[in-house]
């Protein structure tokens, strides 16, 4: 099978809509009854089922409940739910500004969340403020597990910790935020060691699932499907490398993706992708430079793909930022070129290996 359509490959897998986050509401949706009425609330029948079924599917929750925060979150605590929801908004705002506030948290797109709720005003008023969330009636939470959005194909090493890999991500954002000093000297205390190697067939579902769940730090928004990834992995003309991040807290899993296209005479980087978590690691910058140290070390030119959308600007920052100039425009996307006339260093307090 080979495959040099890229844009059918694109358009083929376009409508794979993906949700990365639940919010649940709570009184009368994730428990019978209203809190504020009635502290003996009960939770919904088979709703722990719910919640622990799609944590295990590497999909993470939060809530957006009107309520007294410190009663909620007791209640939570006493059913054994609370780990279960990050940055849960429990106030007095509306539901559209909760979510909203639950989308930057996580640095997810509102596309990629999906809210439940038993009051129809409260649905109404999301779908018209927020039309991208996919509004859910707390009268269907039974068919939820069903929906081909919340069943991912592959359920990876990384899906089974995405909680537990957030809620690190939160014990170094309190780090930071108490660390005194320069963004690098903190950076330094965090121990990071980075990782690239080529992709093996054990690497390809997460390969896969990294295309479809990232969209902002996605130069082409491409999506490759497991046997089109295996094809490259074992093509001749390709190399697919695979990036993975560990620090003092623990792992961050398998964040980056390349795929070159390899001529005799040029290489061309057709999709370079990181997950939005390491944005401020500087990892993006490592990669690039590695790919150039190789393209250098080959003796061929480096050129690279881009197309431009809404949402991944920094994508485009990050190639001229490395040296990336536009050399041709061709329909919707750019082609840039590096000079390889300057590859940065590792910076010091990263220890890179390459398998």
């Amino acid at each position: 099978m080979i495959i040099n359509q890229e844009q059918d490959v694109n358009s083929k897998q376009k409508d794979k809509k993906v949700i990365k986050c639940v919010v649940w509401d709570l009184d009368n949706t994730v428990w019978q009854g209203v809190l504020l009425e009635n502290d003996q609330v009960s939770l919904q029948e088979n709703i722990v089922n719910l919640i622990q079924t799609l944590d295990s599917r590497g999909i993470i929750q939060s809530i957006a409940s009107k309520n007294e925060r410190a009663t909620a979150i007791a209640k939570l605590e006493e059913f054994g739910l609370k780990e279960y929801f990050l940055y849960p908004q429990i106030n007095w705002n509306s539901k559209a500004t909760s979510l909203k506030e639950i989308a930057k948290v996580l640095n997810i797109g509102l596309d990629a969340i999906a809210f439940i709720d038993d009051q129809l005003f409260e649905l109404e008023e999301v779908k018209f403020t927020l039309p991208e969330i996919l509004c859910i009636n707390a009268d269907e939470i039974g068919n939820i597990l069903d929906m081909p959005v919340m069943n991912p194909r592959f359920i990876t090493e990384d899906s089974r910790i995405r909680r537990l890999m957030y809620v690190s991500d939160i014990e170094r954002q309190n780090a930071e935020k108490e660390f005194v000093g320069t963004a690098d000297e903190f950076l330094a205390t965090l121990n990071m060691n980075f990782t690239i190697s080529s992709a093996q067939e054990e690497d390809l579902q997460r390969a896969e699932e990294l295309t479809l769940r990232t969209n902002q730090l996605n130069t082409t928004g491409y999506t490759y499907s497991y046997d089109e990834l295996n094809h490259f992995r074992q093509s001749e003309n390709h190399k697919l490398l695979i990036a993975s991040l560990e620090d003092k807290y623990g792992s961050y899993g398998k964040i980056g993706l390349i795929l070159i296209e390899c001529q005799p005479q040029s290489w061309t980087i057709k999709l370079l992708l990181m997950s939005c978590r390491v944005m401020s690691r500087g990892v993006g910058t490592i990669m690039l430079n590695h790919v150039m140290s190789l393209a250098q070390s080959n003796h061929v030119r480096l050129l690279a793909e881009f197309v431009p959308n809404d949402r991944n600007r920094m994508m485009y920052i990050s190639y001229k930022f490395a040296g990336f100039k536009e050399i041709e425009k061709n329909g919707n996307s750019v082609i840039f070129e590096n000079d390889l006339s300057r590859i940065q260093s590792v910076p010091t307090y990263v220890k890179f290996q390459v398998d």
